[in-house]
């Protein structure tokens, strides 16, 4: 039996009382013996060989023998070929002793050796899942836009351009949102060329919607840099991974499906069905795990198709062997699937990989100032033409680097509107030279409403006001200067502003403030709808007196 304790060791654990082992379930880690107890168990090995903090690597069902005779077992559901089922019966769990580390670990029967070619695929498993894997796909891949590249005589390299552009925005996000941008993509840039003579705003323009920005910088400075030094793409993994950006998945994806050199590519999709192929319970997010995985994906890939059979793993993650609602009875390798065998004794194929419970969210608060600057000194006589709205650009660094958004201050806790509008002064007259009592006039000012915005590993909630300004005489906003540190800004229109790169959250705000004003239009009367009502009722009083004396003098 293979079971790994909290010391990162892994234990094998036999005795002779105990001829036979009941397999036990992933959530469950009791040991359930025929015979005996923890007391009597002998411990042969001690063997480092994945870390977790729990249990890193579970193979129920696997016995090892530790002596030269093997043991007759039937894998295929863990029992002992001379025992039936129904004579196995559990006993109670019991604490161990704590076990002795033993030096010997290699030479022996039983040894590293054998435990390692329980997580390898033998020829006859990787000849049956490389046939059954690319003939499921030929006959049912998804026609994307991606595919259809074709190697020109340009040596691939269009191609080669084409999956790093999808590849780079597949990760984190949906194939169904990531066809659309790519063929924008490819429609403004259609090569590496093109796109080296990008600005970060216009790729960030591109990219707005897709989150994680960070990814669409990288693919304008990897651009750049390939045309710097000569224009060739790289053909292998290893020259892939100096290009800012790229690393080992994406280089492993371009190197096989475009110049067809046999890397494998591990994705969450891979990892899943490695785990389940291998019924693996392990935390997938463990380096050590991660190397394992990565191992055996690379024992897999065809040396003659690598390219479509790494897609074809993928493909096979992401529309059969998904999270929660496997379609097993569906799947190409079902027969080579460990985890399937076990689901049929009791247990569940979405057992595995290990469910790894993520972070919770940290809570964050902002004051989000929607600031317009107006041209004249009231809203009757203000029109869109004289409108202007403040932009702010963040750091270079961190979240949502160098992307545009409209003033804002981060609060330590949920706070009071007062406690807000005075953080919002503070920072508009340090920053842009704003200040309200020299250099301008409070036309309106209103709370607009309140938005959470959810990023992976922050919450954060919003307190949106709305700001209309009119600057006194003379008074101009501080000039940019970036080299000193200073704010980074600029006034767009209400036409440039909706043609702007904006992110999802700051396109939230914008929304939420145009409603806003639609609403208060149509809530507060005009001033015309003013004098308009009062004439009417001059009228109607003006009537209703005639009327009145008309009846004093009959």
């Amino acid at each position: 039996m293979l079971v790994l304790s909290k010391n990162k060791c892994l234990f094998i654990l036999s005795s002779p009382k105990v001829p036979t082992y009941k397999p036990l379930s992933p959530s469950s880690l009791h040991y359930h013996f025929q015979a005996g107890n923890q007391e009597n168990l002998s411990i042969f090995k001690i063997i480092p060989l994945i870390s977790l903090s729990s249990v890193s690597l579970f193979v129920p069902s696997i016995p090892i023998s530790m002596s030269k005779t093997p043991i007759t077992r039937t894998l295929r559901n863990g029992t002992n070929s001379s025992t039936k089922p129904s004579e196995i019966t559990p006993t109670k769990r019991k604490r161990a002793a704590k076990p002795k580390i033993s030096s010997k670990n290699k030479g022996e029967s039983g040894g590293i050796e054998d435990i390692e070619d329980l997580l390898k695929f033998n020829e006859e498993e990787i000849a049956e899942i490389r046939g059954s894997l690319l003939e499921w796909y030929d006959k049912n891949k998804r026609d994307l836009p991606w595919r259809r590249l074709k190697d020109d005589d340009d040596g691939g390299e269009r191609k080669a351009y084409g999956v790093w552009v999808s590849e780079v925005m597949l990760q984190q996000t949906r194939v169904a949102t990531v066809i659309d941008y790519f063929n924008r993509w490819m429609l403004k840039w259609p090569s590496l060329y093109h796109l080296s003579l990008a600005s970060l705003e216009e790729v960030n323009e591109m990219w707005a919607g897709l989150g994680y920005y960070r990814r669409a910088r990288y693919l304008l400075e990897g651009a750049k840099k390939v045309i710097e030094e000569g224009g060739s793409f790289p053909r292998t993994v290893s020259s892939l991974r100096k290009v800012p950006g790229i690393g080992d998945y994406t280089s492993g994806a371009i190197a096989s499906i475009a110049f067809n050199e046999a890397v494998p590519v591990v994705d969450g999709n891979v990892v899943r069905v490695l785990a389940r192929l291998k019924a693996i319970y392990a935390n997938p997010k463990d380096s050590v795990t991660v190397k394992k995985f990565w191992s055996l994906a690379g024992q897999l890939v065809d040396p003659y198709r690598p390219g479509e059979f790494n897609q074809a793993l993928m493909e096979l993650g992401a529309t059969l062997c998904t999270p929660t609602s496997p379609s097993c009875s569906e799947c190409p390798v079902s027969v080579q699937c460990q985890a399937l065998t076990l689901s049929r004794q009791g247990g569940l194929v979405t057992d595995y990989p290990l469910k790894v419970v993520k972070a919770k969210q940290r809570n964050e608060f902002s004051a989000v100032c929607f600031l317009e600057i107006s041209e004249s000194q009231n809203l009757v006589e203000d029109t869109q033409k004289t409108r202007r709205y403040l932009l702010v650009k963040r750091p270079n660094e961190g979240l949502l680097a160098g992307l545009w958004e409209f003033p804002s201050v981060l609060l330590g806790q949920e706070s009071e509107i007062t406690i807000r509008r005075k953080e919002i002064d503070k920072f508009l007259k340090a920053s842009f030279n704003l200040d309200a009592k020299k250099t301008f006039k409070v036309i309106s000012r209103e709370e607009v409403g309140e938005y959470v915005h959810i990023f992976s590993h922050i919450r954060l909630k919003m307190y949106v006001e709305y700001l209309i300004i009119h600057l006194k005489g003379g008074s101009k906003l501080l000039q940019s200067a970036p080299d000193e540190g200073s704010m980074i800004w600029k006034c767009a229109d209400s036409k440039e502003l909706s043609s702007m790169g904006l992110t999802s959250g700051v396109k939230k705000v914008y929304t939420m403030v145009q409603q806003f004003k639609e609403n208060s239009l149509t809530a507060a009367p005009t001033q015309d709808t003013k004098q308009t009502k009062s004439k009417n009722s001059l009228t109607a009083a003006t009537q209703d007196t005639k009327q009145t004396r008309q009846r004093k003098k009959r």
